[in-house]
């Protein structure tokens, strides 16, 4: 499996940034079917479930969850079973990417809502990994991910899903500055005890850190008018295709902090794009 590691830093120049430098970690480019923090999240917890001698991962998420995709993937690069257990009824035909994963070998298994919140495990030996592979593991990748950062910054962002990156970029970035997590869901204001909780299974908790809830633009896998057409502008200026669950939501929420002045001039900030 060839990656591209470390993933490119690239400097944006962009007017509306006014004397904010803006630099992206292009973790989306690691790798095309594993990009970003997918991979940050799975390189550690492929090993462990080698070296525990499973040969079948399972994982859980929605009908549409990149982690299902990335998971099922990697599962058939590096020779594991894959289980999907998915929340809600099954719908045929498949969407795009849940015939992605059965054509990678992913078994799904179908939950109701309500008994997924349990995160039911069926019959077998599985070495399990979470909704959205935030774990422990996680985030020592995803430490990594920060440590890879050689230019100076005053802040490092990403989105927020499950708070395994931003646990893990806030203990891996250099001294003095700080991370900031945009929440892609609605109500996301409980991704900052999740965040906590994640450092202290790591073993090392970092305060610097904040969680933005305000740019969830309807909840998760929500779009509105204004974020299709900050997208489709970023990528026309940038040549950087933003997704709407994920990365569209933080820049758009970044440049919209920003234009309300909430950085001091000449503030250096890197923005993940996970991929």
């Amino acid at each position: 499996m060839e990656l591209l590691l470390p993933s490119p830093l690239v400097e944006i120049s962009d007017e509306r940034l006014g004397d904010v430098r803006l630099l992206l970690k292009r973790d989306d480019l690691i790798h095309p079917e594993v990009p970003g923090n997918k991979w940050r999240k799975l390189k550690y917890n492929l090993a462990a479930a080698a070296e525990q001698g499973h040969d079948t991962l399972l994982t859980f998420g929605g009908a549409y969850s990149n982690h299902i995709r990335a998971t099922a993937v990697a599962g058939s690069i590096f020779g594991f079973r894959t289980v999907g257990v998915i929340r809600g009824e099954e719908h045929l035909p498949l969407n795009p990417v849940l015939a992605f994963a059965t054509a990678q070998g992913m078994r799904l298994e179908y939950v109701s809502r309500t008994a997924y919140r349990d995160k039911p495990v069926p019959p077998g030996r599985f070495y399990v990994l979470p909704e959205g592979g935030s774990n422990a593991l996680a985030v020592r990748g995803c430490i990594e991910l920060a440590e890879e950062i050689t230019e100076p910054y005053d802040v490092l962002c990403c989105p927020v899903g499950t708070g395994g990156t931003l646990a893990g970029l806030a203990l891996g970035m250099r001294e003095g500055a700080r991370a900031l997590g945009f929440a892609v869901l609605k109500g996301g204001g409980f991704l900052r005890d999740e965040t906590a909780r994640l450092q202290r299974e790591y073993g090392r908790e970092n305060s610097a850190w904040s969680v933005q809830t305000e740019f969830h633009f309807g909840g998760y896998a929500r779009r509105t008018p204004e974020l299709d057409a900050f997208a489709a502008d970023f990528e026309d200026r940038h040549g950087v295709r933003l997704d709407r669950v994920y990365t569209g939501k933080m820049l758009c929420g970044l440049y919209a902090m920003i234009r309300r002045g909430e950085f001091p001039p000449g503030i250096r900030i890197v923005a993940v794009i996970t991929g």
